[in-house]
C-alpha cells in the first residue's frame, strides 16, 4: 500500500480500534489458481504482542481454506470512514480556484499466518465470541446460546475456523492532513452539513487528526 509519510498511522492501538469497529475484513490470500478476496468479520485479540491474532471462520463449502498456498502470507483489508470531498467546501477556494476532489478514508492492511481450526470446542468458542462482540451495541442482545443446541451443533459443523497471526500492521488515515487548517475546517464543517453517519464518521476522525497535530 502507498503511503505518504503525512498519511501514515503507527500506532497500534489506534490501528486495533479500527479492526474492532470494522471487523468485516476482505481476505486476500493466493490459491493454485491464483489470487481469491472473501469478505469475513473478524475478531482481534491483542495477545501475542505487538499485533495480535484474527479470528473467525468460513463455510466448509468454502474451497479458500482447503486451496491455500502454505508459503504466502494472507492480507487482511479492514475499511474505517470514507466521504468524497468536494472542492466546493475548500475555503482555499474562493482565494485563487486551485482545488481538486479527492476521498478520504482510513483503513488498516494486516498481514499474517493463516491457519486452518478444524474443532468444535474452538468454533463454538469463537462464534459466542464474535456475536458478543457484535451484539454489544443491543439492548437486548443475542446470544448463541438463545438458539436450540442441535441447531448450533449442525451449523458449526457446517464451518470451519481460521485464525492469522499478524506478523505486520500497516495503516493510512487520508484525512487532508496535507491541507492548510483553513481547509481542514472547512471540510469538517461541510462533511457534518451532509448528515450522512459515515460522513460524520470522517468528520469526527479528520478532528481528532487535527486536534493531534495542532
Amino acid at each position: 500500500m502507498y503511503i505518504p509519510k503525512h498519511f501514515e498511522e503507527p500506532r497500534t492501538e489506534v490501528m486495533h480500534d479500527l479492526i474492532r469497529g470494522h471487523p468485516l475484513a476482505t481476505l486476500i490470500t493466493l490459491s493454485k489458481s491464483g489470487l481469491d478476496a472473501n469478505h469475513i468479520p473478524l475478531l482481534l485479540s491483542t495477545a501475542p504482542s505487538p499485533f495480535g491474532v484474527l479470528q473467525g471462520h468460513v463455510a466448509r463449502s468454502n474451497s479458500m481454506w482447503l486451496d491455500l498456498a502454505k508459503d504466502v502470507e494472507v492480507l487482511a483489508v479492514f475499511h474505517g470512514p470514507n466521504a468524497y470531498i468536494t472542492p466546493s467546501w475548500y475555503a482555499s477556494k474562493q482565494e485563487n480556484g486551485k482545488v481538486v476532489p479527492t476521498w478520504n478514508y482510513a483503513v488498516v492492511h494486516a498481514y499474517g499466518w493463516l491457519r486452518v481450526i478444524d474443532d468444535t470446542a474452538w468454533l463454538r468458542s469463537q462464534l459466542e465470541a464474535l456475536t458478543t462482540h457484535s451484539e454489544s451495541a443491543f439492548s437486548e442482545p443475542w446470544a448463541v446460546s438463545d438458539a436450540p443446541s442441535e441447531f448450533i451443533e449442525k451449523l458449526i459443523g457446517s464451518i470451519v475456523g481460521i485464525e492469522i497471526n499478524i506478523t505486520k500492521l500497516s495503516g493510512k488515515w487520508k484525512v487532508s492532513q496535507n491541507q492548510p487548517e483553513r481547509n481542514q475546517d472547512s471540510i469538517i464543517s461541510g462533511l457534518r452539513t451532509c448528515g450522512n453517519p459515515e460522513a460524520i464518521s470522517m468528520a469526527v476522525l479528520m478532528e481528532a487528526e487535527a486536534k493531534k497535530a495542532r
